[in-house]
């Protein structure tokens, strides 16, 4: 029996340096937890995760996803699409998903593919970082190359991402460097739109242009510049992080399960359930905040209408009632039960899934290729400290030479 009072600080050291027995002591003594100190719930237990998320008119988006945010609730009135709640959300999904479907994405395999050898292939397998000098590299040139961003812009892109979501230990608010970073990125995205407007390409931002959405109100059916920029703003953060992150750690979360790269090496059928496993075992996003709309009674505990919740997804997918020995990786894991909440559930389960999913194989693929057998110098592996997204800024890695 643990005496010490437990705390969840999500802008804690403790949280960023890997928050699993926090997550674990708040399964079994808080399900719905209540901080004190910042005035929010969590919710961490599967059972209340994953309806959580699918109970859009309980729990709102429409006041954003992170716990400042919701607490200000003031969202501009160009809205992006993940603060929006229907009817608004349905008509803007069915829009963008149609650049998303099956077919789209498998289009992109050799162009996804030709951006990870490239950047592989620059890499020092004496000793490179993994993140530092690959995963960080990849995901952003293949979103930007989607939305048609040019070459010279994407580094700049990147670095504005990690200031938006970077968060020093208690800081909760955006800083001065990740607002300006916001801004920064909204000028250019709201720039290269109306340049599309003039001088369409084969991208994604100019067949939004192209395309009409279906709205409730005697706006034009056309999207507007705004909302345009605000979609890949959106796509060019989140669609980099995720994989970034995943591709990242995983050669941390291999060589402290090494008889799972060995099974990986010897089976790569395997490849698409290790991908599904890492996002369960270490998800790059762990939480999403939402705003109650109405009291609501969970375990004895009443959350009033009107708080911020955080619906801790990184807990739920190591919740051992809905997963077997949930702490250990295991890539050949039953998955006909649960699935894990890494892309969310319900209206605003993540858009770019299916092509995170791809490059997340594709590069585990050629990794398996390119370190057979390799070293992680654990001492000097640091975490990103970062708002709603886990995962590794420094992972150092050997290339080991195989004796047999």
């Amino acid at each position: 029996m643990t005496h010490t009072k437990l705390v969840f600080d999500p802008f804690s050291q403790e949280f960023f340096d890997g928050p699993y027995d926090i997550y674990t002591r708040m399964r079994d003594e808080a399900p719905v937890y209540y901080s004190e100190e910042y005035d929010f719930y969590a919710l961490s237990r599967y059972e209340d995760v994953a309806p959580a998320y699918r109970d859009f008119e309980t729990y709102s988006s429409a006041r954003g996803l992170d716990l400042a945010t919701v607490r200000k609730g003031e969202i501009s009135s160009f809205k992006s699409i993940i603060v929006l709640d229907p009817p608004e959300h349905r008509h803007m999904r069915r829009l963008v998903s149609k650049v998303f479907t099956p077919r789209a994405i498998n289009d992109l395999r050799e162009m996804v593919d030709a951006q990870i050898v490239r950047f592989l292939d620059r890499v020092d397998p004496a000793g490179f970082d993994m993140v530092q000098d690959f995963s960080a590299y990849f995901p952003m040139e293949i979103i930007s190359e989607m939305l048609g961003v040019p070459e010279e812009y994407r580094t700049r892109l990147r670095l504005w991402t990690d200031a938006s979501l970077h968060r020093e230990i208690g800081q909760i608010e955006m800083d001065e460097a990740g607002t300006d970073a916001v801004v920064e990125a909204m000028r250019f995205y709201y720039g290269l739109v109306k340049e599309r407007r003039d001088n369409p390409q084969d991208d994604m931002i100019s067949k939004l242009i192209e395309a009409e959405i279906e709205r409730d109100d005697d706006q034009p059916p056309a999207l507007t510049t705004m909302e345009i920029a605000m979609f890949a703003s959106l796509l060019g953060g989140a669609g980099a992080e995720t994989v970034a992150k995943l591709v990242g750690g995983a050669p941390v979360t291999f060589a402290r399960f090494p008889d799972q790269w060995a099974k990986l090496r010897e089976d790569r059928s395997l490849i698409p359930d290790a991908v599904e496993e890492l996002l369960r075992f270490e998800s790059p996003n762990q939480y999403n905040v939402r705003y109650s709309m109405r009291d609501v009674e969970l375990h004895g505990v009443t959350i009033p209408a009107g708080k911020p919740v955080f619906l801790m997804l990184g807990a739920a997918n190591r919740d051992p009632a809905a997963f077997d020995e949930p702490d250990v990786f295991d890539i050949e894991r039953d998955r006909a039960g649960r699935q894990s909440l890494a892309f969310g559930l319900g209206i605003h389960s993540c858009l770019g899934a299916a092509l995170a999913r791809m490059e997340s194989a594709l590069a585990l693929g050629h990794l398996l290729d390119f370190m057979p057998e390799f070293e992680v110098d654990f001492d000097n592996c640091t975490r990103v400290s970062m708002q709603n997204v886990a995962g590794y800024e420094s992972v150092p890695v050997r290339v080991r030479t195989r004796l047999h």
